[in-house]
């Protein structure tokens, strides 16, 4: 609904997509649709699955779902029953301006990005503080921020391997990806030129990140190509598993994320080492899961029994009023 790229609008049988902020405009709309569905076509105790009677649901307990706005009109109901959770927990990714309301409106989970812990720390209290602004618990958001964790047996080894992985860096791919994240042709530019802000309909928040977020970091087109160039929009730490253990609760306590989106190097030798060396290190540290705990997805993130919206939520207010 937000997504920037032209491709996507096509696909959807658009000229192009719309700009940057009015795509929100429509994912907003877009929300109060789907609340109303998930949350207010389907009674709580519709289904009856009566065999006997031959009736799945009580059709006097299925409602109708009418909606006319200016993106969207709808005239029907929820074509089936409404799971445990009813609305799925809601992933939101984006931290420009726009999208950090968003987030703050709807979001349960939050992906951001940053280049360094002043820059996520700053979109960390920014989501939290307009969250509380919509009166919303602004602990009950999660946010994670995209990081690439390289490990090795020991820090020389991990240093050794990042130092590998550079040798294989294209500075013009790194900078393609960044124009297509972005919309911000690097090649315009000398490579040691700093970046600067140019406003865009793609990915603000990542333009964002490399200049006005910190403006005591000037970045130059070559730095930020090679920062990409491995593990794409977050940092990039190496280090045995008791050296990367300690950054990452390092990066907890000192930006408060809540957990981290990991990109990788290679796959899956990423991944695999990350699971195989440092895993064991967080566990015996209590900071991560040794299983799953029971219960839907909501309930693994909030705690037993709260499967629903929480009752702060915008979304909640659609549910329907059985009593």
């Amino acid at each position: 609904m937000t997504g920037y790229l032209n491709s996507a609008a096509k696909g959807l049988g658009l000229e192009k997509q719309d700009r940057h902020d009015d795509r929100y405009d429509i994912a907003e709309e877009y929300m109060e649709v789907v609340y109303k569905l998930w949350e207010g076509s389907w009674e709580d105790d519709a289904v009856l699955r009566d065999k006997a009677r031959r009736l799945f649901a009580d059709p006097t307990k299925i409602h109708r779902v009418r909606h006319k706005g200016r993106h969207f009109e709808l005239d029907a109901y929820q074509l089936c029953e409404p799971s445990p959770q009813r609305t799925p927990i809601l992933f939101q990714a984006g931290a420009s301006k726009r999208g950090s309301e968003f987030a703050a409106k709807h979001a349960e989970c939050v992906f951001i990005f940053g280049p360094s812990k002043k820059v996520v720390k700053a979109t960390v209290d920014t989501i939290r503080r307009l969250a509380a602004a919509q009166g919303r618990d602004p602990a009950s958001i999660v946010i994670f921020t995209v990081l690439t964790a390289i490990p090795g047996r020991t820090d020389a080894e991990a240093q050794a391997k990042l130092a590998d992985y550079r040798s294989y860096i294209s500075l013009d791919g790194a900078m393609a990806l960044f124009g297509g994240w972005t919309g911000v042709d690097l090649s315009r530019y000398e490579l040691d030129a700093p970046i600067r802000y140019v406003e865009s309909d793609a990915i603000q928040s990542m333009v964002e990140g490399f200049t006005v977020a910190d403006p005591d970091r000037v970045w130059t087109v070559r730095e930020v190509a090679e920062f990409v160039g491995i593990g794409g929009i977050g940092p990039v730490l190496a280090g045995s598993p008791q050296t990367l253990a300690d950054e990452l609760e390092g990066w907890v306590r000192d930006t408060g994320i809540d957990g981290f989106n990991l990109a990788y190097a290679l796959c899956p030798e990423s991944f695999v080492d990350f699971v195989d060396l440092v895993i064991p290190e967080l566990q015996e540290r209590g900071v991560f899961k040794r299983g799953y705990a029971p219960g839907t997805m909501r309930e693994k993130l909030y705690g037993p029994g709260k499967r629903r919206l929480a009752d702060d939520h915008p979304g909640a207010r659609f549910a329907i009023d059985a009593s």
